[in-house]
């Protein structure tokens, strides 16, 4: 059963257009939600909420990434947080920055890799 599983898993393609498109759209929405609160809250509020409102945005920023590349958003939230979850390993021994490219690249990854939806925004 399980190696039937991994078959399937296999046998779906990476479609490089998705991907990039993903990439694209989640590190602009990051990035500019990141850029709107540095020049409008202290960085104590970072410090002090930052673990909250990091992954926060982070799903808000992969839902409309799921809206705007054309994919089923349920499935593309699970995505987004299995990557946050590698991400914040990078955040744990003090690689922030590094832990949001390698999230962006994952959570692009898993999106295209999915087989089955097909994608609006062509």
């Amino acid at each position: 059963m399980a190696v039937a599983r991994w078959r399937e898993w296999e046998d779906v393609a990476v479609r490089v257009e998705v991907f990039w498109r993903v990439a694209a759209v989640q590190l602009v929405a990051v990035a500019v939600l990141f850029g709107l609160l540095a020049v409008t809250v202290s960085h104590g509020f970072f410090e002090t909420w930052g673990w909250l409102v990091g992954p926060l945005i982070w799903l808000g920023c992969a839902w409309l990434t799921a809206r705007v590349v054309g994919l089923n958003p349920p499935p593309t939230i699970v995505r987004a947080v299995l990557a946050g979850l590698v991400s914040a390993l990078f955040v744990l021994i003090g690689l922030h920055q590094l832990g949001l490219i390698v999230a962006v690249g994952l959570f692009a990854y898993l999106c295209a890799r999915d087989g089955g939806a097909g994608v609006a925004w062509t």
